[in-house]
């Protein structure tokens, strides 16, 4: 049988014998006769239910998309807006990227939700998409905020003027793995 996720807890079921039926998993109904006619649990529920236990179809309120850089299949709430990464590629605030255009290693502070053609750079009035060396990259995906680990330190801590924030599109900047001294690869 094979299963597909339709979104709000519903489900297509395709059975072996060719008949199509909707599974209402949250109501625990079917349209097979099985439970329409005889009132019982019927094999497509349980189908479902085992999809969703082996991690191959999304729960209810969930739905199934491609990371945005390798294409592997991440659930996702089902009104989340993409682009969507897997946890490989997933940028959290401390992560160590390489800028894609020039080699350097950043430090990441912050990813927004805010699209690279919607975030101004405040000293040219470019959006983070339109500016001249982020041309190449995609403007419909976060921005991130990065520092350059060339901080300069006082003997009471870090100069707050040396650790300015650059703000780059998502795909600009590449994930290196822990430990490791190359870029991941998707």
């Amino acid at each position: 049988m094979s299963v597909l996720a339709l979104g709000e807890g519903l489900y297509e079921v395709e059975s072996a014998s060719d008949h199509t039926y909707l599974v209402d998993l949250e109501g625990g109904r079917c349209t097979c006769p099985d439970h329409v006619f005889r009132g019982v649990r019927c094999k497509h529920v349980r189908r479902v239910a085992i999809e969703i236990n082996e991690g191959r179809t999304p729960p209810p309120g969930e739905r199934a998309v491609g990371c945005h850089d390798c294409g592997e299949t991440v659930f996702v709430d089902e009104n989340a807006a993409g682009p969507v990464y897997c946890d490989r590629h997933a940028l959290r605030s401390g992560d160590t990227v390489v800028d894609r255009e020039t080699g350097d290693r950043l430090t990441v502070v912050d990813v927004s939700d805010l699209r690279a053609d919607a975030v101004r750079i405040q000293a040219t009035g470019d959006s983070v998409a339109d500016y001249a060396t982020n041309e190449n990259y995609a403007s419909d995906v976060p921005v991130v905020g990065a520092v350059y680990p060339h901080a300069t330190v006082a003997p009471n801590g870090v100069v707050p003027e040396s650790l300015r924030v650059y703000v780059f599109p998502r795909t600009r900047l590449e994930k290196r793995p822990a430990g490791r001294g190359r870029p991941a690869t998707a």
